[in-house]
């Protein structure tokens, strides 16, 4: 028989949830621990407890900061990019290195997401407007 997931408010739980979400943890995922409340009851605490709702905004500010810090990780790892095969020549595993990619732009975009200001794509917009007095007088007209 599984085990019974709380489903009463502690602020401790609610602490606990917060700090798997800081260490870059989706809600999803700490959810499916199964210490863990499930993930409605975590919205319906979310719903009722103002002071859950400033933690939990706090924990997901955090998780930007975790998700940056994993694109480090992931792009200075490169332990799986090549091997050596059985004649002893270096192998490329394009395979490999397509997925770091593919999991350095799912983190990047998550990140500019959560936090736009801090990580999202900056817009240059910029721009040369010439009026003459002529234009701006047949506008008054």
């Amino acid at each position: 028989m599984p085990p019974v997931r709380q489903s009463a408010y502690t602020e401790e739980m609610a602490a606990e949830i917060c700090a798997r979400i800081s260490n870059g943890r989706s809600l999803r995922s700490v959810c499916r621990d199964e210490d863990m409340p499930a993930q409605a009851t975590v919205f319906k605490w979310l719903a009722a407890q103002p002071s859950f709702v400033e933690q939990y905004a706090r924990a997901r500010e955090a998780q930007a900061d975790a998700i940056f810090d994993e694109i480090l990780d992931i792009a200075d790892d490169s332990g799986l990019d090549t091997s050596i095969g059985a004649d002893g020549q270096v192998r490329v595993d394009g395979e490999a290195i397509a997925r770091a990619r593919l999991r350095v732009d799912a983190r990047k975009w998550m990140a500019g997401k959560m936090a736009p200001k801090k990580y999202g794509d900056k817009l240059n917009l910029e721009g040369t407007l010439t009026v003459t007095h002529e234009d701006a007088l047949s506008q008054l007209k």
